[in-house]
């Protein structure tokens, strides 16, 4: 079995799990009871927050940030670069200088599904649900159900990860906790919250 790489200066929360073939570069911290898949990737100073699964063969590229809470899925890619180039326009190779890292972040609760792409920067919000192969070029709010690519919103979703029942005017319920939410101006929030 080949063992995961694990940076020494990297951070691994008490209870977190990293698989073979997984590597954690320098500088990142991943919270506890954590589990990063075979062959994952945590790159220079990412951060990820407590109860986070990071699935099998998953990049996340520095400097995303990731929330307590959060799934990511298999083969799922958090990208770092806006204007991505081997060369620079004199043909000689790119190095470190000649780009800025941008990052993606992905809020509480979030789930991203197998082998979507998050385009940097981009923010993915609370609870928000990513469906498999979608690819996220633009923010995707609290509670947000998105597909497809570019991604798009087809619905909401609540904590337990089902879709939300419509009740008309602005109300959604969820079919699974009963919990209440009100839709304002394209964003979702829990009825009970200010």
């Amino acid at each position: 079995m080949t063992e995961a790489q694990v940076s020494t200066s990297a951070v691994v929360g008490e209870g977190t799990r990293v698989w073979e073939l997984a590597q954690v570069r320098e500088g990142a911290v991943i919270g506890r009871g954590c589990v990063l898949g075979r062959g994952a990737y945590v790159g220079v100073g990412v951060r990820v927050g407590d109860h986070v699964k990071i699935q099998n063969f998953a990049q996340v590229y520095e400097p995303a940030v990731i929330e307590d809470g959060v799934f990511v899925g298999p083969h799922v890619v958090l990208t770092n670069d806006r204007h991505p180039r081997a060369v620079r326009p004199d043909g000689q190779p790119a190095g470190a200088d000649d780009w800025e890292p941008v990052g993606v972040s992905v809020r509480y609760g979030a789930s991203l599904g197998a082998r979507a792409v998050c385009v940097a920067p981009v923010e993915i919000g609370r609870w928000a649900m990513v469906a498999a192969g979608a690819v996220v070029v633009r923010d995707v709010p609290d509670f947000a159900l998105v597909v497809g690519s570019p991604a798009r919103r087809v619905g909401w979703v609540g904590p337990a990860g089902h879709r939300l029942s419509d009740d008309g005017g602005g109300h959604w319920h969820c079919p699974v906790t009963g919990s209440s939410f009100v839709e304002t101006e394209g964003a979702l929030r829990e009825a009970d919250s200010e």
